[in-house]
């Protein structure tokens, strides 16, 4: 019998299914719509219109806030159907329009505070440096993102969330027990107030150093028992063994420098010229694309590691079962998807995919 009958209902993969499906489509339009914004600021008379007239650098730093404000002005309706209305449809969202704004608009000012740094920093390297801007641009693109793998954790994320060390001294104490198990001992683990923003379950690392974190959502403590609870957490951990998080973030430095010699190779000396921006980032939305399905890949096995990691850190199939279970359904998993959708933008194994592999573990280890 197939996995996906022995953990799921017929009910549940249509319902699934109903969910998952129009969002495929939300995303292709949402990228078209992207697409869209930068070829009329890139090849119309609006990019032109719409460039402010005063000194080079500072034109770049205004000219990169105005094209991500005006992208995300004109995708704003449907990211408010995919990101708000959609969600309180389906029951997830626990937000006003408002709140939901809200981020939107706190988002966006981080967007264009480093868009327009970073296009900023290559104008002005461009200018100084014709002939050479790509080497110290490409070094210091990477080094942004080193730092704000540091920085995020502390500066952005408090942005969206608050954050409390758990509360249940019990099960706080079973966490850092299988995180000196684990070899990556940690202080606190935290828990995020998602509660007023979803009712979807999940937890995550971010951060290098001593900026790492292991943060949970307090839905999850809501809804999980604390074996399940300690799986999920021996799987965040078990990234933290595994150094996933420092290894995404040198790679995601070595693709600042890809990103950099491609807009070097193709543009050249034209990045003096801050209008030059759209074709920067038509290019730079080619090389993402190019790049989801190695990112995708990559991801999957990272999660498969983890997962590996929360059954030999607990020793727990059960709860691994119930774990993945319960946040397949209360997350509304998609549990069959597409074969193209699955290769380009799914970051984890499917839940029944999950399931096989605790059935496996549990084989190997009666």
């Amino acid at each position: 019998m197939k996995r996906e009958s022995v953990g799921f209902s017929d009910d549940e993969r249509a319902r699934a299914r109903a969910y998952h499906r129009p969002l495929y489509l939300a995303m292709l339009l949402d990228l078209s719509f992207a697409i869209g914004v930068l070829a009329v600021f890139a090849w119309s008379r609006a990019g032109i219109w719409l460039f402010p007239r005063t000194t080079p650098v500072i034109a770049a730093a205004a000219y990169a806030a105005i094209v991500v404000a005006v992208s995300s002005l004109v995708r704003l309706p449907l990211s408010a159907w995919r990101g708000w209305w959609r969600e309180r449809a389906w029951g997830f969202s626990t937000q006003s329009l408002g709140a939901w704004l809200g981020d939107v608009a706190k988002g966006l000012a981080v967007n264009v505070v480093l868009a327009a740094a970073i296009w900023t920093v290559a104008v002005a390297l461009a200018r100084a440096l014709p002939g050479a801007w790509a080497l110290p641009a490409g070094a210091a693109l990477a080094l942004a993102v080193l730092l704000l793998s540091f920085v995020a954790p502390v500066l952005l994320e408090p942005l969206f969330n608050r954050f409390e060390p758990l509360a249940d001294e019990e099960l706080a104490a079973d966490l850092r027990a299988i995180s000196e198990r684990a070899g990556v001992p940690v202080r606190d683990v935290l828990v995020a107030d998602a509660s007023r923003r979803t009712t979807k379950v999940n937890a995550y690392v971010s951060g290098i150093g001593r900026t790492r974190r292991v943060v949970v959502f307090d839905t999850l403590l809501e809804a999980a028992d604390p074996g399940a609870v300690r799986v999920v957490v021996a799987h965040e951990l078990g990234h933290r063994r595994e150094r996933h998080v420092v290894k995404l973030t040198a790679l995601a430095m070595a693709g600042a420098a890809v990103a950099v010699a491609l807009v070097w190779g193709v543009l050249g000396t034209g990045v003096a010229d801050p209008r030059t921006l759209p074709d920067a980032l038509l290019l730079l939305t080619a090389l993402e694309l190019v790049a989801l399905p190695g990112g995708a890949w990559l991801s999957r096995r990272f999660e498969r590691a983890a997962d590996r990691a929360s059954l030999e850190l607990t020793g727990e199939p059960d709860s691994f079962a119930r774990a993945h279970l319960g946040l397949a359904r209360r997350n509304l998993s998609e549990l069959e998807p597409a074969r193209l959708a699955y290769l380009f933008v799914f970051s984890h194994p499917t839940p029944p995919e999950r399931l096989a592999l605790g059935d496996a573990w549990r084989a190997a280890h009666p």
